[in-house]
């Protein structure tokens, strides 16, 4: 199920703003939303990246050629060391960011083999609604709606 537009810090200047929103490219991402019972997975944006130090959920762009799954799968064995079961798309949100415009593609993941390692230094969470950690990534404020929602959970999602 696709969602419309999210716009992620509407007051800042996008990224090649000469060219108009329907001529920004789409960077498609695979992101996992990894369960376990009520809980799921996030991890914070390493140093050095954009929102550095934001909490999200895992995953990363697909490759030239990839599917979702084979770049979910790729990014979830470098980012933390493990090997997902089967994962298909659960919902997909566009984000425009200030520096790109992207196509969230949010699989829900409840198999893999592997104890977690953070490869790229970032820091990991389990978490339950409503969500302890902060700042979240704008893009990761649907899922916990959407989460929400699924649960009949009327609180806020997250601090």
């Amino acid at each position: 199920m696709t969602q419309g537009l999210l716009v992620a810090d509407g007051e800042r200047t996008r990224e090649d703003s000469s060219a108009g929103q329907a001529e920004r490219a789409v960077v498609d991402v695979a992101v996992g939303v990894l369960m376990q019972g009520e809980a799921f997975l996030l991890t914070s944006r390493p140093e050095g990246k954009v929102y550095a130090g934001y909490w999200e959920f895992p995953g990363g762009k697909l490759e030239a050629g990839e599917s979702v799954e084979q770049a979910l799968r790729r990014e979830l064995q470098e980012e933390l060391g493990i090997t997902i079961g089967p994962a298909q798309v659960w919902k997909t949100q566009m984000v425009d960011y200030p520096h790109a415009l992207v196509r969230l593609h949010f699989c829900k993941v409840w198999d893999w083999q592997g104890e977690l390692q953070m490869r790229e230094a970032q820091s990991h969470a389990w978490q339950t609604l409503p969500v302890a950690v902060v700042p979240v990534l704008p893009g990761t404020l649907p899922v916990l709606a959407w989460l929400a929602q699924e649960r009949g959970f009327s609180g806020p999602t997250h601090a």
